[in-house]
């Protein structure tokens, strides 16, 4: 049990996300990323996965809106909620940035 309690904590500190650029684009400098919250419903029900999303940033570095373009329901809040928090460094204009969290 301990192993799996393990394993799961170490999943949910791998969290990786890619702010790379997308259609062209300069990739954004994120400022201010807290990192997804592992949810417990998740954990009840040993969820792992990713999560890929598609945020429009505005100028001012706050995303702007996000299309989840696969994961889990569960796992998609626990990003979004995080998203919400997230900003990017001030720029001439918006960018789009596809972005993937492994849980």
């Amino acid at each position: 049990m301990r192993a799996v309690q393990r394993s799961m904590a170490i999943a949910s500190l791998m969290l990786i996300f890619t702010g790379g650029a997308a259609f062209g684009q300069s990739a954004r400098r994120v400022v201010t990323n807290p990192e997804p919250v592992y949810p417990e419903l998740a954990k009840k029900m040993h969820l792992t996965g990713v999560v890929k999303v598609m945020v429009l940033i505005g100028p001012e570095g706050q995303i702007k809106s996000m299309e989840f373009q696969g994961g889990h329901p569960v796992l998609i809040d626990a990003v979004q909620s995080a998203l919400k928090q997230w900003r990017y460094a001030p720029a001439s204009s918006e960018t789009k940035a596809l972005l993937e969290f492994k849980f």
